[in-house]
């Protein structure tokens, strides 16, 4: 593999210009396991809902890299002291954070691999890194996992004010048109300020603090949890659970390599050796779709069905509401589904289906967002609101759903 130790500009939509800071940042930025992420859509299905959300993980990563240089120009300022390598390894563990994420993002951790989030990939994928690279992203991992002694850098990469957030809530935003999720990121960076190793906000910042924790609220409820983006999601994994059963009983389906790979075996995180996680770096979005173009011709009803409901966006209807439906409208949807397409129960559950869906804008009950008041003292930002109950957006909604065939 030939190197090059160039350092680039790119010109983002939403920031301008994002200079990549060092060599091995643009090494690593170069590696196929990361330029996969160009691949890899940054909100699943929702560009079915929101035309113009087909932005990629790769735009994230770098957007977020953008705001961790910024977060540590304002600290430095604020006497904040880093070494070059301490900076370096923020940026790198703020631009592979989501390195491990599967084709629409995150509907493989609930499909082909068996219950491995994204986050744990995410760390398969740095430690190969790591090997590549000879050892040199050893802090970065450290700070990723939470093990580096200065706690605070930790909460840059994950915490609920981290920069990950700040990109995603903005970027989402402008790709959705949905302006109230439209929050000024970099103001929010310029209030921040590290308190006995604890990353805090000071006081001046507490407006912008609650426009996010609304924001964030905005968003799960209007974009993120919209219903039709809801029953898209749930197809695409009832798909590939499907796609994944036929295998099981012998069936060959048309597929590429690496999805072939992953229909054919059971695959757990300790089952992810070197050789697995190149077959999982070939995976992205384009695979689910050929395939999908693939299987609408397949002689499984359930398979053929699902496949042209996603791709002609034809999709079940929903309905949400705050208490479970009871077992007879359920029984009621399922035996209708039978009747009408000769199925059996277990074949009917894949378009008769109920599950609950949840929004917590913010929690305090750990890692919370601390504010810094001019006299030294550090509160939770829920505790220090005078102007919006941000406890109240503290509390977990819970809201349930029923996914059935439309009546024709």
């Amino acid at each position: 593999m030939k190197s090059s130790n160039k350092l680039k500009i790119i010109n983002d939509p939403i920031y301008g210009f994002i200079t990549i800071p060092s060599p091995l940042v643009f090494q690593l930025i170069e590696h196929p396991y990361f330029q996969r992420l160009r691949r890899i859509s940054q909100m699943g299905m929702s560009y079915l809902v929101y035309p113009g959300a087909h932005h990629t993980r790769f735009h994230h990563a770098l957007g977020a890299m953008f705001l961790m240089q910024r977060a540590v120009q304002v600290l430095e300022f604020k006497r904040v002291e880093f070494s070059s390598e301490e900076k370096e390894a923020l940026y790198i563990a703020i631009l592979l954070h989501d390195i491990g994420h599967g084709p629409f993002s995150h509907a493989m951790e609930h499909s082909i691999v068996d219950n491995v989030s994204h986050e744990e990939i995410s760390l398969v994928f740095m430690n190969k890194l790591n090997e590549i690279f000879e050892g040199k992203l050893d802090l970065a991992i450290q700070i990723f996992q939470n093990k580096y002694h200065r706690h605070f850098m930790h909460q840059l990469v994950s915490g609920q004010l981290d920069m990950d957030r700040l990109d995603y809530l903005r970027r989402d935003s402008f790709y959705t048109g949905v302006a109230e999720g439209n929050i000024n990121s970099q103001r929010l960076i310029a209030m921040l300020n590290v308190h006995n190793d604890q990353l805090v906000v000071e006081e001046k910042g507490i407006y912008s603090v609650e426009k996010f924790i609304v924001a964030r609220r905005f968003m799960y409820w209007q974009v993120y949890l919209h219903k039709t983006g809801l029953v898209a999601e749930q197809l695409l994994m009832h798909l590939l659970k499907r796609a994944k059963y036929l295998t099981d009983q012998g069936t060959e389906l048309e597929a590429s390599r690496a999805l072939t790979y992953f229909l054919n075996h059971s695959v757990m995180l300790d089952d992810f050796t070197s050789e697995i996680l190149h077959l999982f770096s070939k995976l992205d979005d384009n695979d689910i779709i050929s395939a999908m173009k693939a299987w609408c011709d397949s002689e499984d009803f359930v398979l053929s069905e699902l496949s042209k409901m996603l791709l002609n966006r034809e999709f079940l209807k929903v309905k949400l509401k705050k208490e479970p439906f009871s077992e007879e409208k359920v029984t009621q949807k399922l035996n209708k589904v039978m009747k009408q397409h000769n199925l059996s129960k277990e074949e009917a559950s894949y378009f008769v289906f109920q599950g609950t869906i949840s929004n917590q804008a913010y929690s305090m009950d750990k890692d919370t967002i601390n504010l810094i008041k001019n006299n030294g003292k550090v509160v939770d930002v829920a505790k220090a609101s005078d102007q919006l109950n941000i406890e109240a957006l503290s509390q977990k909604v819970v809201k349930h759903y029923l996914c059935y065939p439309k009546t024709r």
